[in-house]
C-alpha cells in the first residue's frame, strides 16, 4: 500500500456520525488500497455530542484491503497546538506532526522520532490544499480537495482528497507522513 505515487482519499459520509472512516483509493485504477478508522471507546464517542472533536484524543488505524495494519495516527487533544503522533505496524513510534499556532489556512512541522524536522506541511487560506516541504525547500508532496458533487458538498462533511508524492522519493515513510495529513483537519 505503501509504494504509490497517488493516493484517492473519500470521507465516507453517513448520518450523526461519532467517529470518521476514510476509504484509500489508486486513483489510476479505481481500485482500493485500504482504509482509514478512528478506533476510540465509547466514552469518547459520547463526548463528541457535547465537545467538538478536535478537543478529544483520537486514535486512526490505517489498514490495506486485506485488514493488515499498515500504521496508526494518534492525537493528543488540541487546545493551541496539536500533535499527531505517527506509529508503524509493529507500534514503534516513526514520527510526529505538530500545528503551529495562528497561522491562515493551516501549518504543521513534520518531525522524524528522534526530534529533527524534516519537512513542513503548508495549507492556503482556505485549508483545502497543501504543500509538503523539505526544510531545503523541495516539495515532496499535495494534498489536493477534490470536488465531490454539489449535494455531498452542500449536504455534508465529508470530503475527497488526492494526495500526490513527489516520483523522486521512494520512501515509505514518507507515503505515511504524507496520509496522515488528512487526519490533521
Amino acid at each position: 500500500m505503501l509504494n504509490h505515487a497517488q493516493y484517492l482519499i473519500k470521507e465516507e459520509v453517513s448520518f450523526l456520525k461519532l467517529t470518521d472512516r476514510y476509504n484509500i483509493f489508486d486513483p489510476n485504477t479505481n481500485a482500493q488500497l485500504g482504509y482509514a478508522v478512528e478506533t476510540i471507546p465509547t466514552y469518547l464517542k459520547l463526548l463528541r455530542l457535547l465537545i467538538n472533536k478536535s478537543l478529544l484524543p483520537s486514535k486512526i488505524e490505517v489498514r490495506d484491503r486485506n485488514e493488515n495494519l499498515v500504521f496508526t495516527i494518534k492525537k493528543s487533544p488540541d487546545f493551541f497546538k496539536a500533535k499527531v503522533d505517527i506509529f508503524d505496524a509493529s507500534g514503534n513510534a516513526v514520527g510526529y506532526f505538530k500545528s503551529k499556532i495562528f497561522t491562515i489556512g493551516g501549518k504543521f512541522d513534520v518531525f522524524q522520532n528522534n526530534d529533527t524536522k524534516v519537512a513542513e506541511v503548508t495549507g492556503d487560506w482556505k485549508g483545502w490544499n497543501f504543500s509538503f516541504m523539505s526544510t531545503s525547500g523541495n516539495e515532496l508532496g499535495t494534498v489536493t480537495k477534490k470536488w465531490a458533487g454539489i449535494g455531498r458538498e452542500l449536504f455534508t462533511s465529508a470530503d475527497n482528497y488526492m494526495i500526490t508524492i513527489n516520483e523522486s522519493i521512494k520512501s515509505p515513510l514518507m507515503n505515511i507522513l504524507l496520509l496522515n495529513e488528512t487526519a490533521l483537519r
